[in-house]
């Protein structure tokens, strides 16, 4: 099939938008709704020291990629990466992950669970059982990442969301009827480094071939502990119902949106945690009680 826009042969087909893309005008809309995301959200600002965190996924690689694209002809933005080892036996290899950041020519920063805690997921999932190792391994992942970029002076942290997992994440929240985490505000909290989420609003599969497209030779594999029968089934019904309504998951992903500016007032009534700012019901959320129990077993 020919492009849309032009008469090249085309290499993707947009469901939602009923376009079909050659190579060209399909990097061309990825980096467009990328950039009105940073645009929108005010996420880039002169002086900004913004690192990725480098999984070693496609998000990630194709984000450090367009951020490095977006800023090269820009000398009062600094674009870094942040690499952590969580310790899972045959998963990540943070090889992998320094390789691709001398490939874009960036320095990476790099940590790790068994330095930084003591124990690295495999032992933890060993004490605590696999059925909480993912909730350890993000909410230590998280710490460990905001603990590194400030310890240089980073400004942004930047994470290769898709719009299926921002989708998915909406219609899980809602059938779990959790308000709080669709009407929250992102509130400034001191010594949190601010997210920023530049591909919120492309697709899943449109990311992974941007990625493919730029940078060759990068390893993806499916985490041993990612276990998360809940969420999985939203996902699949999720994709599911947007095969026969192709724009469901921007429909999601604006009703978040809406819900936030709606809702501003009932999210500041909110309780917080004193320490990150996330939704809690005592004085500080469930996050900050696994790392002071971590902290507390570890070095």
């Amino acid at each position: 099939m020919q492009c849309s826009k032009c008469r090249n042969t085309a290499v993707l087909f947009q469901e939602y938008s009923g376009q079909y893309l050659c190579r060209q005008h399909f990097e061309a809309d990825v980096e467009a709704k990328a950039k009105h995301e940073i645009r929108r959200h005010h996420w880039m600002i002169p002086g900004d020291h913004i690192a990725v965190a480098l999984s070693g996924d496609s998000g990630s690689i194709a984000l450090l990629y367009f951020l490095k694209k977006l800023t090269s002809n820009r000398h009062d933005i600094r674009i870094s990466a942040i690499s952590v080892d969580e310790g899972i036996a045959g998963y990540r290899c943070m090889g992998s992950a320094m390789r691709v950041a001398e490939l874009l020519d960036t320095e990476c920063f790099t940590g790790s669970f068994k330095e930084r805690f003591g124990k690295t997921i495999d032992e933890i999932a060993y004490t605590k059982g696999i059925a909480l190792s993912c909730t350890y391994c993000r909410v230590l992942r998280n710490f460990l990442l905001n603990r590194i970029a400030l310890e240089h002076g980073i400004t942004k942290l930047a994470f290769g969301r898709t719009l299926d997992e921002e989708a998915g994440s909406v219609l899980k929240n809602v059938l779990q009827g959790n308000v709080e985490i669709l009407v929250r505000s992102e509130r400034a909290v001191r010594g949190k480094v601010p997210h920023i989420l530049p591909f919120i609003a492309v697709p899943e599969k449109e990311v992974a071939f941007y990625a493919d497209l730029q940078v060759k030779g990068y390893i993806q594999s499916r985490c041993p502990y990612d276990n998360k029968p809940f969420e999985e089934d939203t996902q699949e019904m999720l994709n599911d119902f947007t095969i026969r309504h192709p724009a469901t998951k921007y429909a999601l992903l604006g009703l978040k949106k809406n819900l936030a500016a709606a809702c501003a007032s009932l999210a500041d009534s909110i309780s917080s945690c004193e320490r990150c700012g996330e939704p809690a019901d005592g004085i500080i959320c469930q996050s900050c009680h696994i790392i002071d129990e971590v902290n507390a077993n570890g070095t």
